[in-house]
């Protein structure tokens, strides 16, 4: 995710997200600015997610949501890294 994403407690937001989803995976800062995030779990939860990403937060500006499917990790809990 791009725009104003991080300083805005995103990464906490998502991890609980998708802790209510039931979703594996992380989210982290990159240091450009951007938060990178991964889900597994089922396909309608993550697309919610992904969804949820798109605006995130209250005090987010989200600019873009870049997406990539990848082979499952096993990634059975959400955290931040």
């Amino acid at each position: 995710m791009s725009g104003r994403v991080q300083g805005v407690f995103f990464r906490v937001m998502c991890e609980r997200m998708a802790h209510d989803r039931d979703l594996g995976g992380f989210v982290r800062n990159l240091r450009d600015g951007r938060v990178e995030a991964a889900f597994e779990g089922r396909s309608d939860d993550v697309e919610s997610a992904v969804e949820w990403c798109q605006e995130g937060p209250p005090g987010a500006q989200v600019a873009s949501v870049e997406t990539a499917e990848e082979p499952p990790a096993g990634d059975r809990e959400f955290r931040i890294r």
